[in-house]
């Protein structure tokens, strides 16, 4: 007897057209979107009421872009999803949403997300225009190929950051831009770490270029420089030296986020490591906390 499919949250009794639609877009996956914020979050500007407008439809129109490329992604997937064992839930997968509903959505919402844009002026228009074509060629080459496709995560995660703070007007730290391409890079290769535990290298044709040896290693030193980076970006970022108190944080959550990929094969889905473990739910909030009160001071 085969054993029971458990659908992931987000698909499970998504059994109406309207319900597969929404659960298609993987709304869960926006979470990564609000990187958007971290300009005006870092730029002391939460209290302008025209920046915080403009950083929240920034916000609507990457989540917008962001499940664009999820539909033409699973589209293209689709038979290889149906031979995999939670992957064959998803809408397009499972026949729920059609090929055709799939990708005219998909159109829909990347206009959605360059009218948005260009609303928020040419180089906001720029930057998502960098960021579907990104998208595009992850989804239709990119991801396929070692390393190209975790660094091709973490350029995405860096447009994020940038959109966020062309889109108010408020310089953003090279120091963080670079931060987040380290963290994003360290998350990317976890993934690829937990899925070759996992044995998905007929699902993903890109872990048939990596080792777990090669993985170990490239974490560990992703982690290391990502940590002296950070450093320096507290002590070069404000006149205030109290950011710099937050960086054992960050490298307690990259330590823990090590120690769970490797004593329980976690990381294949970054987002829900990062909010289901109490211990990384604790840092990020007292990090969260710190930083608050270090740019309010700074």
């Amino acid at each position: 007897m085969a054993e029971p499919i458990i659908a992931p949250v987000g698909l499970a009794g998504s059994r109406t057209r309207p319900a597969a639609i929404v659960a298609a877009l993987r709304p869960r996956q926006w979470t990564k979107n609000l990187l958007l914020f971290a300009g005006i979050v870092f730029a002391a500007e939460l209290g302008d009421g025209t920046r915080l407008l403009e950083a929240v439809a920034a916000f609507v129109a990457y989540c917008a872009a962001s499940s664009a490329a999820y539909l033409v992604n699973d589209v293209r997937d689709a038979a290889s999803d149906r031979l995999h064992p939670v992957k064959r839930t998803r809408p397009v997968a499972s026949g729920r949403v059609s090929p055709g509903v799939a990708l005219g959505t998909a159109v829909g919402l990347a206009l959605l997300a360059l009218v948005v844009a260009a609303v928020l002026g040419p180089a906001s228009l720029a930057c998502m225009a960098a960021f579907l074509g990104l998208q595009g060629a992850y989804s239709l080459r990119l991801k396929s190929v070692e390393l190209l496709d975790v660094l091709t995560i973490a350029a995405l995660f860096v447009l994020r950051a940038a959109a966020g703070a062309i889109a108010v007007d408020v310089r953003i730290s090279p120091w963080l831009l670079v931060c987040t391409f380290l963290l994003a890079l360290f998350l990317g290769l976890a993934k690829r770490r937990a899925e070759l535990r996992l044995g998905e290298v007929g699902a993903r044709p890109a872990l048939a270029g990596y080792t777990a040896r090669v993985l170990d290693r490239l974490l560990a030193i992703v982690a290391g420089v990502t940590v002296a980076v950070y450093v320096a970006y507290t002590v070069t970022a404000y006149d205030s030296l109290l950011l710099v108190t937050t960086s054992p944080l960050v490298a307690f959550g990259l330590v823990r986020y090590l120690r769970l990929l490797r004593t329980r094969g976690l990381g294949e889905e970054p987002e829900v490591v990062l909010v289901s473990d109490l211990p990384i739910l604790l840092t990020v909030a007292a990090w969260a906390a710190a930083c608050a009160v270090a740019v309010a001071i700074g």
